[in-house]
């Protein structure tokens, strides 16, 4: 029986982690308001200033040893490069998907995020899986056709943002608890700074800067960027530690249900008939998998 204190540690962690999905499903609203700075400039100053906002964050905190810890251990060294670069592309098609009218289109990938991360265990770590998630799977897998054949266009941002953020979850998994929330994101950012120095030294090339010549408003906007992004993580970070898997898995749809909803009702972007088929078998295939794992869930804890 939960004492008083891990009862409030719970709901602490639920309020966090519902937090964090609702800020992260509210982003396109955020990086529309950045108009006219485009996809390229946008993620180059999202890495430059969550660089920033993490350091300030190690200092005020005094955590700068927990993260130079990490430099003696270059296999778990590694694996926030290869996290830093998975991360850059998620990023980068998320950015253009919001400011390209595609946002419904993003909200799927996040969608078919938890049937990808099923099939990377499959894939990657030979993992077996039950009967009812090879159904889920298959379900996904003609949602996906019904939508590239009607709507006459491959999805490719969708199945992007759904692969590169599965094997983001991958790679954070193999480095385990030795990489804390901030000093992985300090490590990911510091990776992807010179491609994004080099983005802005072309942007300004070519187009020219947006940060600070579309108004005071707008720089102060751009200059929340590294806010904007670490903070979400903060709060998945703390709510994770103290909530299970199963209530992680169940909040994780909070974000692209307000994706979704943003797109189609206040974006007006476009619904047909072959997109609410695609949709309607995505979420019965994410029906069957979470009453699936909530199932297993309940007679692993009966057996234990």
């Amino acid at each position: 029986m939960q004492t008083a204190e891990e009862a409030r540690e719970r709901s602490l962690g639920g309020i966090f982690t519902f937090s964090a999905y609702v800020l992260w499903g509210f982003l396109p609203l955020y990086f529309l308001l950045l108009v006219p700075t485009g996809p390229w400039e946008l993620v180059a100053w999202r890495i430059v200033l969550s660089l920033v906002f993490c350091a300030l964050l190690l200092t005020v905190t005094r955590t700068w040893p927990r993260l130079a810890a990490i430099f003696r251990q270059p296999k778990v060294l590694g694996l926030t490069v290869i996290a830093g670069l998975l991360i850059y592309v998620n990023w980068q098609v998320f950015i253009y998907g919001a400011l390209n009218d595609h946002v419904i289109e993003t909200s799927l990938g996040y969608f078919i995020n938890p049937i990808a991360t099923v099939l990377l265990a499959v894939l990657v770590l030979r993992e077996r899986l039950r009967p009812t998630q090879w159904v889920a799977i298959g379900i996904a897998t003609v949602a996906v056709l019904v939508i590239m054949i009607g709507y006459g266009a491959f999805p490719w941002i969708a199945l992007t943002l759904a692969a590169s953020f599965g094997c983001y979850g991958l790679v954070k998994k193999k480095v385990g608890p030795s990489v804390d929330a901030v000093s992985g994101l300090t490590l990911e950012t510091l990776w992807l700074t010179p491609i994004a120095v080099v983005v802005l030294v072309v942007v300004g090339v070519s187009e020219g800067l947006t940060m600070g010549a579309a108004g005071w408003g707008h720089a102060v906007l751009l200059s929340l960027a590294g806010v904007i992004t670490a903070v979400p993580l903060l709060l998945f970070a703390a709510g994770a530690r103290r909530v299970s898997l199963t209530t992680i898995g169940l909040l994780q749809f909070v974000a692209p249900i307000l994706q979704f909803l943003i797109g189609w009702l206040v974006l007006q972007e476009p619904m047909p008939l072959e997109r609410w088929i695609g949709f309607g078998l995505v979420w019965v295939a994410l029906t069957v998998l979470t009453v699936d794992s909530l199932l297993h869930a309940r007679r692993a804890r009966a057996a234990a």
